[in-house]
């Protein structure tokens, strides 16, 4: 691929012969799916996670009502209100020690001196309400504890805590009740009991139709904070216990007061708020787009970096807040259809198109030429960035990753995409075997920043277009007409070809190769993540140093998009 043509041009072309110009579609209205959003804050397939503690905030909220979500995401409440507890805690129907250290219950009975039993004592009579139940409860005289289980949609009378069978039996030797049994839960079982204590409260289970949820109380008025692993949240919870039968933890939340956690885990709330007006749109439009990315573990999208950074209320101030007020309700569409917002914190000089990254080519998500990050490079934490690897070390992470790769003896950049980010890289080994990579594996397979990198100071050729005479020359596509049948259309794609004067076809921007042969190979590179869509900080730049606004940032970044706002959102569908 040619990257400079300095015979006379005769006219530019373009694939089918004339560039498409991509305008925004008028807004015909877009409707966000839901409104409700399921956060996974600790998986259960992921993590050992045997319990989970809830706290108020204080004034703003106390106790905690007991439900389930339906199928649209609807709190249904069982009639069960824990009014004389504010901290709670949610832990599987196992033998479990409470560790006062981590404050967290662990199968590991040594942890701790307090254990929480799994056998009690079940009468076996079924009662249709809550009230019912705690009544029937109350008339038995015996000194074991005493709470209710909701089984299946019945509720149940529970006696006691004990760490075998045996031990449930001689209680119920003793109790001479012969309408009893011995229960000691399913994997699907979760008990609820004081933060610090290992009396149950209460006990959920309705197996794999549905499971426990917890909504704070709140007085009228009153927006619910709910502290969770440290962090504040707004919303629900729901505690579901999946195949490892570990507690997955999920915040059912609004879907703005969700972008409210994220907007200051994802950028500084102290940045222009044009920025995080971005961002907000961004994140908004990335969760509607991603709904059940997660769906066997029950959720939409997780609160880390592989879907969006969230981790609630803690860093919002009321600069970061009002930039998701002013935008609230608004998504990034794309001919009307909802826009897949990915973004990364910086890209080093160039965004990249979606197709040298992942393989699927998107017409929004192109890569351009970032001229913006330059005038804060100087205060981005390693946006310069140099990794040195030995030939063996490179064999090594080769190995790995299960190639039957020796020392390293050669490493070949083959291909730089035409905004100057790797496309396909090779090594050679000792004994002259080959392994070739190509897209996000350039930048994994070594575990760097990004793809924007080079070595042994090879600058790759970023779309230089001579234009008559040969000492003429333009860089990048602004500005740049293409002229067909009776009209004129302003190129916007770096997919061109010019005929030269001797006839020939070839397509201009190209790319420079680049190889080292030895024992050590030095790359020198630039940015961190994946290069497609929006950069954080080109983002901060644009609003700070350039007075651009949130939809020139946007529209800049996801090109031939536009902003809209959700017309009759569904509350939940």
């Amino acid at each position: 691929m040619l990257h400079k043509i300095k015979k006379p041009i005769l006219f530019i072309l373009c694939l089918a012969m004339l560039l498409p110009v991509c305008l925004p579609a008028e807004a015909d209205g877009f409707t966000a799916s839901v409104h409700t959003l399921r956060i996974g804050l600790y998986s259960g397939s992921t993590k050992n996670f045997t319990s989970a503690n809830l706290q108020n905030v204080s004034g703003l909220g106390y106790g905690y009502e007991l439900g389930y979500f339906d199928s649209s995401r609807e709190f249904v409440s069982i009639g069960v209100k824990i009014t004389d507890k504010n901290a709670i805690t949610v832990v599987i129907d196992q033998n479990v020690a409470w560790d006062k250290e981590s404050r967290a219950f662990s199968t590991d009975l040594s942890a701790g001196t307090d254990i929480l039993g799994c056998y009690h004592i079940r009468l076996k009579e079924a009662f249709s309400s809550y009230e019912d139940a705690l009544k029937k409860a109350e008339e038995l005289d015996t000194e074991l504890c005493k709470f209710i289980k909701y089984l299946n949609g019945d509720y149940y009378v529970m006696l006691g805590q004990f760490w075998a069978s045996k031990d449930v039996k001689n209680a119920m030797d003793a109790l001479n009740i012969d309408a009893v049994q011995i229960d000691s839960g399913t994997e699907k079982t979760v008990t609820i009991v004081e933060t610090g204590k290992t009396t149950p409260l209460f006990e959920y289970d309705c197996g794999a139709s549905s499971s426990l949820a917890v909504r704070p109380v709140v007085s009228e008025g009153v927006k619910a904070q709910t502290h969770h692993r440290g962090y504040k949240y707004y919303g629900d919870f729901s505690f579901v216990r999946g195949a490892s039968g570990n507690i997955t933890v999920i915040n059912y939340v609004d879907i703005e007061d969700y972008v409210k956690g994220l907007v200051p885990y994802e950028m500084s709330a102290s940045w222009p708020r044009e920025a995080l007006k971005a961002q907000a749109v961004c994140a908004r439009s990335y969760a509607i787009s991603s709904l059940n990315k997660h769906r066997n573990e029950g959720f939409d999208i997780c609160n880390t970096a592989e879907c969006q950074v969230y981790y609630g209320t803690g860093r919002a101030n009321e600069n970061s807040n009002l930039a998701v007020e002013e935008t609230a309700g608004e998504y990034l569409t794309y001919n009307g259809a909802l826009c897949q917002t990915n973004y990364y914190s910086h890209n080093g000089g160039a965004s990249e198109s979606c197709e040298n990254v992942w393989g699927q080519k998107i017409p929004y998500l192109t890569g351009v030429i970032d001229p913006y990050e330059k005038s804060v490079e100087s205060i981005i934490s390693q946006y310069h960035w140099t990794v040195t690897f030995t030939g063996e070390a490179l064999g090594k992470k080769l190995q790995s990753k299960g190639y039957d790769c020796a020392d390293v003896k050669k490493f070949e950049i083959l291909e730089f995409t035409e905004t100057g980010n790797v496309l396909r890289i090779r090594f050679t080994d000792s004994k002259g075997k080959k392994f070739t990579f190509s897209k996000r594996d350039c930048a994994t397979v070594l575990g760097l920043r990004s793809q924007r990198y080079t070595i042994n100071g090879a600058v790759p050729a970023l779309n230089t277009y001579y234009i008559n005479p040969t000492s003429e020359s333009v860089s990048g596509l602004d500005g740049l007409y293409a002229v067909s049948s009776g009209s004129t259309d302003r190129l916007s794609s770096v997919s061109l070809y010019a005929i030269s004067g001797k006839g020939e076809i070839a397509k201009l921007g190209g790319e420079t190769s680049a190889e080292l042969t030895g024992d050590s190979f030095v790359i020198t590179g630039s940015g961190w993540g994946h290069n497609v869509g929006m950069s954080q900080w080109g983002a901060y730049s644009m609003a700070k140093n350039y007075n651009k606004t949130y939809k020139e940032i946007l529209a800049f970044y996801y090109q031939g998009t536009e902003v809209v706002y959700s017309v009759c959102p569904k509350k939940n569908g």
